[in-house]
């Protein structure tokens, strides 16, 4: 079985090896979509294809939506070159279940793929038509977080950035440029209200993509580009309105396993994708099971009936609540913990890790006694039972390809939140005392002797990239495995008072000498972070 609308259109084969297939007319919706699009997505990854075309797809199949998804890549765009084109913009989601069932269903949702990342003008000119078209109501990313940010540490704008900003907006090459300049279209042309919806695993999301199209409007308008009505447009949520979302759900790269498993089903395109950006992507999406959306209900043009398909829609404050209580407490910082003690142990597998006893009553504590005190709760979901939902049955599936290695990713810019607000609560809690807690500090000392890139067995570990990772390890080069250390304070103390990496002063909440004296066990020589994670629990 080949993955395209020719092969799709004879259904027994599929339907004989399990797959579940659309139950539309694949071809009306792609053609009312092309004139009447609804929903315009930029981000063609994998956790586009797994969640919100997914979830699209729910109401398609059920009759309650009669248009798709128009998806953009304006950064990696040999995605739409390699894993959407081939294949008719189709692909297989693999829900991988905790109970070892995988459900394979063909997702027919997306109705064209384009490159907007500058290398295809007609493209380009597509989603300018798209933009200006009454039908629209929302506009959306999966794009990670970098992609919103425009400008550095300093406030100046990045060069790449500065180079979009010393040319017209049509000549944009950054993908913040590109949006303005397509908000801007729709404003000039129409005056038509449209929701610009973050769908990214960041804090403050919709904010995110508000400020970068706003500092780069603004930086235009100055040039005499966009007109004062638009920047007033931008700040109007009845004109562009910027909803805050919280969206949960682990898409790993494509697994070798679950492409074998395909293809003993039949299904023949399951080669992995590497793209010259280094995007690991195939015609499949392997996915967890377990899923949430929670969206800030503001969308000016009305939106696609959602809610029918488990997302949930609320006010603001409630989608900032959910937002905290997963990053701040309930998920986030057990990843981040399992993903920094999993590489020094050489751990691969997310699962395996779950399997440890050590690490399995560190996440447990981590979660239940130093989160749940100060968690933040929503109403709309329950803390204690979703991060049960976490610990029993996501970070232990053993189908779920997840890396430690994938989630140590760019750990200097997640610590502040991860961690850094748990430690704010304390510190400002009549009833609480940072100083109280100890594996929040175990996991931040671990974090440096991560940080030399030394495994647990003493031999060279790689690390994940980070923005940060140069600096750091520049700064704890004096650190030595099995040596004396006797200057061990005066290397870490900058590090641990960084408020930029945690969000705090470690010192200031008396947590230093805590963590310094964990880190010194650490560093004793090989198997010391086992012996300090095991004499945890003893």
């Amino acid at each position: 079985m080949k993955l395209s609308l020719e092969s799709l259109s004879e259904k027994n084969e599929f339907l004989k090896n399990g797959f579940i297939l659309p139950k539309f007319d694949v071809m009306r919706v792609r053609e009312k979509t092309a004139t009447e699009p609804v929903w315009l997505h930029f981000g063609a990854g994998n956790i586009f294809r797994a969640f919100p075309a997914a979830i699209m797809q729910t109401l398609l199949d059920e009759g309650l939506a009669d248009t798709g998804i128009i998806a953009c890549e304006g950064f990696d765009g040999e995605i739409v070159d390699k894993a959407y084109k081939p294949f008719d913009c189709l692909s297989v989601l693999s829900t991988l279940k905790s109970s070892g069932q995988v459900e394979d269903r063909v997702i027919a949702s997306v109705t064209e793929a384009l490159r907007t990342d500058g290398e295809n003008e007609s493209d380009i000119r597509r989603a300018r038509e798209i933009i200006v078209m009454p039908s629209l109501q929302m506009l959306s990313f999966t794009i990670t977080e970098k992609g919103y940010a425009v400008k550095n540490a300093a406030g100046d704008f990045f060069p790449f950035v500065a180079s979009d900003l010393s040319k017209s907006p049509d000549e944009a090459k950054t993908l913040m440029g590109q949006i303005c300049n397509l908000l801007w279209l729709r404003f000039d042309k129409t005056k038509l209200p449209l929701a610009v919806c973050s769908m990214d695993n960041c804090s403050h999301n919709g904010d995110k993509l508000k400020n970068g199209v706003t500092e780069m409007a603004n930086a235009w308008r100055e040039k005499g580009y966009f007109s004062n009505e638009f920047i007033k447009a931008l700040a109007d949520p009845e004109q562009y309105s910027f909803p805050l979302s919280m969206i949960d759900k682990i898409t790993p790269r494509p697994d070798k396993r679950v492409a074998e498993a395909l293809t003993k089903k039949g299904f023949e395109d399951t080669e992995t994708i590497i793209t010259s950006r280094g995007t690991y992507t195939a015609a499949f999406v392997n996915a967890e099971e377990t899923q949430y959306l929670v969206i800030e209900d503001l969308f000016p043009c009305g939106r696609p009936p959602l809610e029918k398909a488990s997302v949930i829609f609320t006010k603001r404050e409630t989608v900032d609540k959910v937002e905290k209580m997963k990053v701040c407490t309930c998920l986030n910082p057990l990843h981040t913990a399992l993903a920094i003690l999993g590489c020094l142990l050489g751990y691969t597998l997310i699962s395996e890790e779950m399997k440890d006893e050590s690490l399995e009553k560190l996440v447990k504590e981590l979660a239940y006694k130093e989160g749940m005190p100060v968690v933040v709760d929503p109403k709309v979901l329950s803390p204690m039972d979703f991060a049960r939902q976490v610990i029993d049955v996501r970070l232990t599936n053993p189908f779920m390809p997840d890396a430690p290695q994938r989630i140590a990713t760019d750990t200097s810019q997640k610590l502040p939140i991860r961690f850094g607000e748990t430690l704010k609560a304390y510190h400002s809690h009549s009833g609480l005392s940072a100083a109280s807690l100890r594996i929040i500090p175990f996991v931040l000392a671990a974090y440096v002797r991560y940080l030399m890139a030394i495994g647990d067995d003493g031999q060279p570990m790689a690390v994940s990239s980070d923005p940060r990772l140069a600096e750091l390890q520049e700064k704890i080069s004096g650190i030595k495995l099995g040596g004396k250390n006797e200057n061990l304070h005066e290397i870490v103390k900058p590090i641990y008072s960084d408020e930029s990496l945690f969000a705090v002063d470690l010192y200031a909440l008396g947590l230093g000498d805590k963590i310094e004296n964990y880190l010194k066990e650490m560093l004793k020589g090989k198997g010391a972070v086992r012996a300090a994670l095991d004499g945890l629990f003893k």
